[in-house]
Parts: structure tokens; sequence; C-alpha cells
């Protein structure tokens, strides 16, 4: 395979292209690695220098060394065998890197014990290269801290050459590192919007799994209750696959061993979308004033849908909207607060951080590792548990009108198969639902901000999402590989 070639299945090609290379022969598993590996040197602490790795394994090279030896004994391990990755650094493995969820408190932890979903990356036969930096504790610290910044890690910058701004979800370094062409593809973790909206910035694919459907397991947490690991790639196709490892019940997981799951992520390619029922929440989710400015590639993307086959139920309005946009509650403090201490005492308190009390009590210490102040960690730390009244009611409340005034009640109102929005405007509803979410890029907008698509159904309908994903991304789908 010439030079050219060999870039061009590496920039652009799908796992499943860069996994046919290896097994021609066209290309070695140990040349792929490497080639990633030199460009996360050229353009992670240099050139652009996106900070997107926070760490590069020891092991990497090895791994790609000996996936080649089994493949010349004509042993191939999974569906992928070979293909370089990344991990966000939130997620333990037990390789010699690094855990940290983005704190310089827990800078230097390293796990005994992997995330179940690491042990089948490996099962399958990926080749983790490292970790991507986070926005600390997946954007709960600080009220201000911006989308990206973490004290372990740095700033991470948008390959796009624009601004992870507030609020914009915390697998930035993922996301960053599959827009750049760091891995073929990389792990995220979401609770409201922390993959979809990361991706629709970068022109990347991002899938959120329904809650549950994957186990949590080795992860730090944030909302258990809405917490769901998930991939960033290329493309839908891509995610899918990589979906189809990740799924799986587990005993250390509870809420995954209570999840039904779908029998087959494979084959899920509709032939076309006719008669597929795309709905479009408009009220207090896609006419929000802050994407105003994308409405016009919202609709040609509608349009577009329809002129494919697609029936576009507009408006399909969630009857909730107007009060899942304004309500407030103590579901995060209060779940963090309990999760983090349970994850801590666990893990034989890491870097001798036992609780988040003692974790605040550090950052108070180390003041330089928490420039933006740590008023969320504080306000979770006054909560008075899982028990609490306030809590369980702010819970129910939550279910009630994301799910059964939300989304389940806009799909059956409307007799739709999936809705649509412009970027991460229906993350709130979609994170307090627990529901899957595939977001599509889909070109850049009039002042060149990639514009993605998000798409979501209800809880457990995720192969049906995701056969209609694919269909749209083919359809529509504009990754935008940036000019770095």
């Amino acid at each position: 395979m010439s030079e050219s070639n060999i870039d061009q299945v590496l920039t652009e090609g799908s796992i499943t292209e860069l996994r046919s290379s290896f097994l021609n022969r066209d290309l070695s598993i140990e040349e792929a690695v490497k080639w990633f590996l030199s460009r996360i040197d050229s353009l992670n602490q240099s050139g652009m220098a996106i900070n997107a790795v926070r760490e590069v394994s020891t092991r990497a090279i090895d791994d790609a060394k000996n996936a080649d030896r089994l493949l010349a004994k004509g042993r191939v391990c999974g569906p992928l065998h070979g293909i370089p990755m990344l991990l966000k650094d939130n997620i333990l493995t037990a390789d010699g890197m690094s855990s940290s969820a983005g704190a310089a408190a827990l800078a230097n932890f390293k796990s005994q014990r992997e995330a179940t979903i690491v042990c089948r990356l490996r099962q399958a036969g990926a080749i983790i290269m490292g970790k991507t930096n986070l926005t600390e504790f997946a954007d709960y610290v600080s009220d201000v801290m911006p989308s990206g910044f973490s004290g372990a890690g740095g700033v991470v910058r948008n390959p796009h050459d624009i601004d992870y701004g507030r609020g914009q979800g915390s697998s930035v370094g993922s996301a960053a590192a599959v827009s750049a062409c760091l891995a073929m593809f990389a792990i995220g973790t979401e609770t409201q919007n922390s993959i979809q909206t990361p991706a629709a910035y970068s022109s990347i694919v991002g899938y959120k799994p329904s809650v549950g459907m994957v186990s949590r397991a080795g992860i730090f947490p944030l909302v258990p209750s809405q917490d769901s690991p998930g991939p960033m790639t290329r493309s839908v196709e891509d995610a899918a696959l990589v979906a189809s490892i990740l799924v799986g019940a587990d005993c250390r997981d509870t809420l995954s061993l209570l999840t039904v799951r779908p029998t087959s992520f494979s084959n899920l390619r509709h032939s076309n979308l006719t008669g597929v029922r795309i709905g479009v929440p408009r009220s207090h989710i896609a006419s929000r004033p802050e994407f105003e400015n994308v409405m016009p590639l919202f609709e040609n993307c509608l349009s577009r849908l329809s002129r494919a086959g697609a029936t576009i139920i507009d408006p399909c309005e969630l009857p909730s909207a107007e009060q899942l946009q304004e309500i407030r509650s103590c579901v995060f403090r209060t779940e963090f607060k309990a999760a983090l201490n349970a994850f801590l005492e666990d893990n034989d308190a890491p870097c001798s951080i036992g609780s988040l009390a003692e974790l605040i009590a550090w950052n108070e210490d180390h003041p330089d590792s928490i420039p933006y102040g740590q008023s969320l960690l504080i306000a979770a730390e006054a909560t008075r548990g899982l028990d609490d009244p306030g809590y369980r009611a702010d819970r129910d409340k939550d279910i009630f009108l994301s799910r059964n005034q939300g989304i389940d009640a806009a799909l059956a109102i409307h007799d739709a198969d999936i809705l649509i929005a412009p970027m991460g405007a229906a993350a709130k509803c979609t994170g307090k639902a627990g529901a899957p979410v595939a977001s599509i890029p889909v070109g850049i907008d009039s002042i060149g901000v990639p514009f993605g698509i998000t798409v979501f159904s209800a809880v457990g309908n995720d192969a049906s999402l995701l056969a209609i994903a694919v269909e749209i991304d083919r359809l529509i789908g504009h990754r935008l590989i940036p000019n770095i």
C-alpha cells in the first residue's frame, strides 16, 4: 500500500476498511499504531497543541506487535483486532496508565483493576493507545469552569480552531482526538450532553447508549441514574460496531442486569428512509434562541431527509418541554456525592482521597489546581443522601417530565420512530431520561463552526435508532477533517 493510501485509510477510512487492510497484509498493525502515535506527537503538545491526549500507553507498540503475530498465525481476536483507539481519562485501566478524572488530586492514581468496557475492548482486539483529557470530574467542579479544563490535564483545544465553550460537555478530549485523526475511535461518557455536544462541535459521530445498556463499572461516576459510556467515531456504522462490543450485562453494575438489550447491533442499515417517521420537537428545544443561527442548516437537513422518503412530523412537541427547560433539581449533586464516595472507597482511597470531603480539603490546600473554584463540589457535599425525600421527589419528577410526558409521549402521540434536533438542543431531556442519542456531523455553519444534528428515541430503542441513524449519516452526514 502506498504512503498516500495509508494516510487516506488512517484519516478517512472506517474501522472495517482498516481491519481489511490488516487482514490483507496491506498494512501492519504496528505501522498503523506508530502512524497514530506520531500524529499525537506532532499535534497534541506541539503544532496546533490541541492537548486532547493526556497520556500515551507504554504498551501500545508491544500490543500492536503481538496483534500482528496473532494475525500471522491466522488468529483474529475479534472485530476490533488491531484497531488503535483512546479512552477518556475517567475510565480505569490496569496497564500502568493513570486514571485521574481530570483531578490534580488524583493525577497519579494507577488502578489495579480495569473497567468492564476496557476488558471487552481488549478481548475484541482493540489497541488502547492512551487516555484523553476531559473536563474535570465530567464538568462537575465549578459552574464557571470552561469545558475542556482540568487541573490534571490543562485545556483541550478544538481542532477546528474554536473554543469548547461553557457547557459543551466533558468528553472534549475524546472528541478532539477523533476529529484530529489521532485514533480510529475513542470512548467518551455522557451524563447529560458530554458525548453528543462535543461530537457536534468537533464534526464527528457520538453515540450515547441508553443508560444501563453498557456497564459503568470501573468508570468515575457523576450521576449513576444518567451516566452512560459510548463511542465517538467517524461514522454511525463505526459507532454501531463498537457498541456491539460494549453492550452487555455486568454483575459489577446492577442497572446493567435489569436492562433489556437488542439481540444484535449488526446489519443495522435500512434500505432507505421510506416510511420512517421523524419528529421535530420545536418548542423549547429546536426553537431556542441559541440555535437561531443554525436553523437554516437544520431546515435543509429536514428537507433532504424528506426528499429521501422520510415522513417529517413538524412540529412533534414534547408535552413537558417548557417544564423541562425550567426544571432545577438536586439529582446531580446528591447522586454525585454518594457515588463518588462509594467509588473512592471501592478503590481504596486513591492518592489518599477517600471521600468527596477529602477531595474538597485537598483542593483547598492546592488552590492553583482549581482556578475556577469548586462550588459544585461544595454543594454536593452538603446533600443529605439518596434517602432524602427531596432527592427522591426530584428524580421522580425528572423521569416523569423527560420520559412519560417527554420523549415517550412525543413518540406515541405522533407515531414517530425517532426525534431530531440541532446540535445538543435536546441534551437536558435525553440526559434525564437516560435515552439513546446519536450525534451526526452534517457540515459547517456560516461562521465556520461545525454543525451537527442529534437523533434520539425512547430508552431501550438503541438498535432501531442506530439503524435509522446509519441511513441518515449515509444520506446527509458530512464529517469535516480539520485543516491542521
